[in-house]
């Protein structure tokens, strides 16, 4: 876990050698920090100081591959108006669990597919104020919506592979989705399919969008998480690093690096 301001410079960091494969990261009203690990399909629940409070999850011992069962690569942690725990399994599974505050298991929904309730990579995941589930199914072009039951209550389909979902606390008027751009050779050069941000109001209409290929302000190569501060100011978190060889024939990424984080500060 890396710490920094505002600004951008480093403050500190913790947890070298716990991590086996960071990947979600989510922040609770009472600045708990919910990291989940694909690597070693875990949950755990940290202070901002590092203290580790609860695991949840085998370090290490996947759950069968797309058995439904918690873990296999989990991918992403939300917690509900009441402190449930709700987990994003996408990479080795198609589902989500839900967990009570004490880490208890209490149900999980989910299987690859297309239809209703299935999932292809399910990759973030978000609550909003009435308890609903917002599901990022990446791999399906789209984002589903779910009461605490698992039970479906709708989908926003005007997305492109999203990957990165936000909804601010209290009551968030948008949502804030990172999409990836096209993977296929045959599609990578197609205009208006990201990589980008898109803002949606809470019905799915979008009302803002921004983002094209590339490295410059403005431009993204694989936004994978993002979040909005108290002021309104957006930070993207991208896998430049994996993304690079895609869009440059295969040549690995250059030896100064690629940018990986921007921030945007919210005008009016």
């Amino acid at each position: 876990m890396v710490v920094f301001d505002r600004a951008g410079r480093f403050l500190t960091s913790w947890g070298e050698g716990l991590f086996t494969r960071a990947h979600g990261l989510h922040i609770g009203p009472d600045d708990m920090l919910w990291c989940t690990d694909d690597g070693d399909h875990t949950v755990r629940k940290c202070t901002p100081e590092g203290e580790v409070l609860m695991t949840i999850g085998l370090p290490g011992r996947p759950a069968p591959f797309m058995s439904g069962r918690p873990f296999n690569r989990c991918t992403h942690t939300a917690l509900s108006p009441e402190g449930d725990l709700y987990v994003s399994d996408g990479y080795g599974n198609a589902a989500v669990h839900k967990y009570a505050p004490d880490g208890r298991h209490l149900l999980s929904w989910g299987r690859p597919g297309t239809g209703p309730g299935e999932f292809n990579l399910p990759h973030n995941i978000v609550c909003d104020e009435a308890g609903l589930v917002y599901v990022a199914d990446r791999e399906s072009h789209r984002i589903q919506i779910f009461d605490g039951k698992g039970g479906v209550q709708g989908e926003w389909t005007n997305v492109h592979r999203p990957c990165a979902l936000f909804l601010g606390k209290g009551r968030c008027p948008c949502c804030y989705v990172g999409e990836l751009g096209p993977q296929l050779p045959v599609n990578q050069a197609f205009p208006n399919l990201g990589p980008r941000i898109s803002v949606l109001d809470m019905q799915g209409k979008p009302l803002s969008r921004f983002g094209t290929l590339g490295d410059g302000a403005g431009q993204f190569w694989s936004p994978h998480g993002l979040a909005v501060d108290s002021r309104g100011d957006l930070y993207v978190g991208e896998v430049s690093f994996t993304a690079w060889p895609r869009y440059h024939d295969g040549q690995p990424p250059p030896p100064e690096g690629v940018r990986c984080l921007q921030k945007y500060r919210r005008l009016g």
